[in-house]
């Protein structure tokens, strides 16, 4: 698949640099005390349990970053199922290169392996409907970029990625303002000052919040913490005339039931906030 927009090069070469400065700082010396410098070898990434590979090549980046004469040779791809025991790439060069690097593509691929796992998993729940499954921006701090990206691995939509490319008004936003409608109405004048082009949502605690939402033209209602009757009748209401969201401690079990009330887009934090590490090692090839 390609990469998002947002995995830009700039992005993840930061990323990467920080990452490894964190772990390094003045040396790997557990390797710089035990292997040569011109040692050249290979490791393989051994999968150990059936999962949704991601990082894939996110993991080729990273090498390469850190030396760009690494070669990686791959055989398996982002988004494709792996099985335990599976080998998912082989990566040659140098010993000490290789050793330097592992952690930070192990920490990388078990978390966005865990998050594609489970993004996959519970958008099967959504085959048939026509609602798309969304992320949220409940995210590792400065591992967004990975994260987002393990969720469109997964098969999943992402929303918005920061404060700065959607505005979405939530409860403190209208409570600070008095109404949906003044929020709104101050929301659209700073757009059209600011000359950005930006969707508008809003989200919505009851039917009334709706109606006043719809009137106020927005682009997108949220349903927070609607039951499945209210959901049903929002949606009817709202009739087309902007996108509708769903969200607010959405299980699993509720998925089908939701996408049944017609809504656009049902947004789940747990996709990234609750994933479980997939366990995947990194093995020298001798």
């Amino acid at each position: 698949m390609n990469r998002p927009s947002y995995a830009t090069d700039k992005v993840l070469k930061q990323f990467i640099k920080n990452a490894l400065e964190e772990d390094i700082q003045d040396g790997d010396h557990s390797t710089l005390s035990t292997i040569p410098k011109d040692l050249q070898q290979s490791a393989k990434l051994l999968v150990k349990e059936n999962c949704i590979l991601a990082g894939v090549e996110l993991a080729e980046i990273i090498f390469k970053t850190f030396d760009k004469n690494l070669i990686v040779e791959n055989y398996i791809k982002d988004g494709e199922v792996a099985k335990s025991g599976d080998i998912a790439f082989i990566v040659t060069g140098s010993a000490r290169s290789i050793l330097s690097t592992e952690r930070l593509v192990l920490n990388c691929m078990q978390r966005m392996s865990g998050i594609a796992t489970l993004t996959h998993d519970w958008d099967s729940r959504l085959i048939g409907s026509k609602t798309k499954l969304l992320d949220t921006r409940k995210t590792t701090p400065n591992f967004r970029v990975c994260e987002k990206w393990a969720v469109a691995i997964g098969g999943g939509t992402n929303h918005r990625y920061g404060l700065y490319d959607m505005i979405m008004l939530k409860d403190n936003h209208i409570d600070y303002n008095g109404s949906i409608t003044n929020a709104v109405k101050m929301a659209k004048d700073y757009v059209k000052k600011s000359k950005k082009k930006l969707k508008i949502e809003v989200e919505t605690r009851n039917l009334e919040e709706v109606q006043e939402a719809i009137d106020a033209k927005v682009d997108r209602i949220m349903l927070d913490n609607m039951d499945v009757a209210t959901m049903k009748k929002a949606v009817k209401l709202i009739n087309g005339s902007c996108e509708s969201e769903a969200s607010g401690g959405i299980t699993r079990g509720q998925l089908k039931e939701i996408a049944t009330t017609g809504v656009t887009f049902i947004s789940v934090g747990a996709l990234t906030h609750s994933a479980e590490n997939i366990d995947l090692s990194l093995k020298a090839v001798m």
